[in-house]
């Protein structure tokens, strides 16, 4: 769903692209600085309480990586090994978020099944994007579901971060809708591939018969 947003966003970067671009900065650069910025805040902030202070400097950074693909259209560097290395700095940046919860919560003997529920949220996510990966290998479309990662992270960083500034419960409500939510897009998307392939093979010629030869 804020992928429809995703236009408002591009443009916002632009100038910001435009200044590298005249730069010998490269996106893949961009990439791995944003995810090593989200993943050292978060990996300290969280652990030891940091919780807002540590979302306030991994929302900068995450910022920084929604650069990557503004500078790579201006530069014309776009292709196959950037959205692979983009992809996979994403998984580095929810592991590194959803371990420092899981430590916050079991260092800090805050809660342990929140500690367990933070670590659901982070493999729940990881299929989901694995299902859709694994579909688009297989010549299937799988962009469904009412939390794809942008509604996920949004969900994660509001809740942590409001959490770090006294709210009560907002942290476990969170995750808790953060749980429900990739597992119903996890069912969507398989759903998905599902009604997918079932359709191209109906779009599928029959296989040609055998013809007999008669002597």
């Amino acid at each position: 769903m804020l992928n429809q947003l995703r236009p408002f966003f591009t443009r916002l970067m632009t100038p910001v692209g435009e200044a590298l671009a005249r730069t010998p900065v490269t996106p893949n650069a961009v990439t791995v600085t944003g995810t090593i910025g989200v993943a050292a805040s978060t990996l300290w902030g969280y652990p030891t309480g940091h919780l807002f202070l540590g979302t306030l400097i991994a929302t900068f950074f995450v910022f920084l990586d929604m650069l990557d693909g503004v500078l790579a259209r201006l530069k014309g560097t776009t292709g196959s090994w950037g959205a692979f290395l983009d992809s996979t700095m994403d998984r580095v940046a929810d592991a590194a978020t959803f371990s420092g919860l899981a430590a916050w919560f079991v260092l800090g003997g805050h809660n342990r099944l929140l500690a367990g529920l933070s670590l659901f949220c982070l493999v729940a996510g990881a299929l989901v994007s694995y299902v859709k990966a694994r579909a688009e290998g297989l010549g299937v479309k799988a962009n469904v579901g009412i939390a794809e990662r942008p509604e996920r992270m949004v969900i994660t960083y509001v809740a942590v971060g409001l959490s770090g500034l006294g709210v009560p419960y907002i942290l476990q409500v969170g995750l808790w809708v953060l749980a429900v939510a990739s597992v119903i897009t996890l069912g969507q998307r398989m759903l998905a591939v599902r009604r997918g392939m079932a359709a191209a093979a109906a779009e599928a010629p029959p296989p040609a018969r055998a013809t007999q030869i008669i002597d």
